[in-house]
């Protein structure tokens, strides 16, 4: 049985003591997902579209998953315990003889979230985590306005 979700994107990601906010949500609720340096600097690279000269973790494993055909199809964030968020990485991809098979891997949800921001895939939260998550919209509004160390993702500055 699959569990009803709600599509989010990265809204902003924000450098904190001990590493980054990333602010997940939509038009109706924004949620807060804290993450180390290197993923924080990972998707915020992403977002901003910043190549490196060599490939990093997170480059290296799209280039794996490309030469073997296969490619990001969603990204499911569908538990969250004691404060650690859980989720999926679901990957599709066609053989030879152009059989499609969708694969899962659990994996954290920081990684998924950074490797959805690259490809780019949905992001999707499950109705349970959903639900659980404390609204952030106003702290991430408040930010903004106050012009702090947050960055923009590309949808909010386009608009």
């Amino acid at each position: 049985m699959s569990k009803r979700v709600v599509e989010v994107q990265v809204r902003a990601v924000a450098t904190v003591i001990g590493g980054c906010a990333v602010f997940l949500g939509n038009e109706d609720k924004v949620f807060v997902m804290f993450v180390d340096q290197g993923v924080g600097a990972a998707i915020t690279m992403f977002i901003q579209g910043t190549r490196n000269e060599r490939p990093l973790t997170h480059d290296l494993l799209a280039n794996v998953l490309r030469a073997l055909g296969a490619k990001i199809d969603r990204v499911v964030v569908n538990d969250l315990k004691d404060g650690t968020y859980f989720a999926r990485l679901v990957l599709s991809a066609e053989s030879e003889t152009q059989q499609k098979s969708i694969i899962e891997i659990d994996a954290r949800a920081s990684d998924c979230i950074a490797m959805a921001t690259q490809q780019p895939a949905p992001i999707f939260v499950s109705l349970d985590v959903w639900d659980e998550v404390e609204n952030m919209t106003d702290v991430l509004r408040k930010m903004q306005q106050e012009g702090s160390d947050t960055e923009k993702s590309e949808e909010e500055e386009e608009s």
